[in-house]
């Protein structure tokens, strides 16, 4: 798993949170993902939508790709396809996607590289593997997070950020154990260098095995832990979590100095996470207003759906490259 990797001792590191003080964050709910089939026809695992919303709130739907091994020929990515009222953010963690838009944003994106697509007022977009991927096959992992944008910021330009593994703040644990990358949002301070406009966390750990991984955690966030590979447990009370997994945090109840999550990796890992617990840890402000959801487009009401839906067909959600032959001939498909 080569996505952004360091010696943690070189790195900054997190506070220790004091033991008495710390509002620990207890685990409400362990949801385990469905497999899907998405796009032209590869598996994702899925841990949301599929429970309370709500308890994900902004996070729309979370796809976790691979890890899979690839044969020749094998790989698969998405047509072109529309999407309004939020925003795609794609991590590579193994592997290379290559995305366009009708925006003109895109390129290529591998190995701890995050592309992150604002769709806002409407955009259309295609993601697929590159030639040598198909052709050679190979290691692919990685995942797809919808971020819901708030009523006002639902009709903005959109736009594309391209994030590169280099760009990621890289920190270690408390004890230097542990990698932590925030790609998101902040950490005590060390701030991510992804531009949201939904205040959110998008931090991706590797937990050493055997090693404890605490993280201050803003108070007014939810808090959401989603394992992309071995296994560990979550919260003082220890709640077990393996690969696929995803652990959801209650909110705050008690007037510590502050809000923390705990995680432990298990002594023993499989083989494909020897280098430790992978896990991803997400959190945001919820917003709050109603979702009416409907394909690749996220408002408020079923109107603005039903507009949604009148744009596109009327071509107001940007022009398809003219060398390109589009595969959707209908908003109606649920694709990433």
């Amino acid at each position: 798993m080569p996505a952004v990797f360091a010696d943690p001792l070189t790195l900054p590191r997190l506070p220790r949170l004091p033991e008495a003080g710390t509002d620990w964050r207890r685990v409400a709910k362990v949801v385990t993902a469905q497999r899907h089939l998405e796009g032209e026809g590869f598996q994702v695992r899925r841990p949301f939508p599929g429970m309370n919303l709500a308890l994900a709130d902004p996070f729309l739907l979370l796809d976790h790709m691979g890890a899979v091994e690839y044969a020749p020929g094998e790989a698969k990515g998405t047509p072109w396809h529309p999407h309004r009222g939020f925003e795609t953010v794609t991590y590579i963690i193994d592997g290379a996607f290559q995305h366009q838009d009708t925006t003109g944003g895109g390129g290529l994106i591998s190995d701890g590289g995050t592309q992150w697509m604002t769709a806002a007022s409407g955009i259309q977009h295609i993601e697929q593997p590159p030639p040598e991927l198909v052709a050679k096959g190979g290691l692919f992992h990685g995942v797809q997070l919808w971020v819901n944008l708030p009523r006002a910021q639902k009709w903005v330009k959109p736009r594309y950020q391209d994030i590169e593994a280099r760009d990621v703040k890289l920190l270690s644990a408390d004890d230097g154990s542990s990698i932590v990358r925030v790609i998101a949002g902040s950490l005590a301070g060390y701030d991510g260098p992804g531009v949201t406009y939904t205040p959110i966390n998008y931090v991706h750990a590797t937990v050493a095995p055997g090693a404890r991984l605490t993280l201050p955690w803003p108070r007014e966030f939810n808090a959401l832990a989603y394992v992309l590979s071995g296994r560990g447990t979550a919260g003082t009370e220890e709640i077990a979590l393996d690969e696929g997994q995803m652990a959801v945090f209650g909110g705050s109840h008690h007037k510590g100095e502050g809000d923390g999550l705990v995680f432990r990796a298990a002594d023993g890992q499989p083989q494909a996470s020897r280098n430790g617990w992978e896990i991803l840890v997400l959190g945001g402000l919820p917003i709050r207003e109603p979702v009416a959801r409907y394909g690749p487009f996220v408002m408020n009401t079923r109107e603005e759906i039903v507009q949604a839906f009148e744009d596109f067909q009327a071509g107001r959600m940007g022009t398809i490259p003219a060398e390109k032959v589009p595969h959707l001939s209908s908003a109606d498909e649920n694709v990433t």
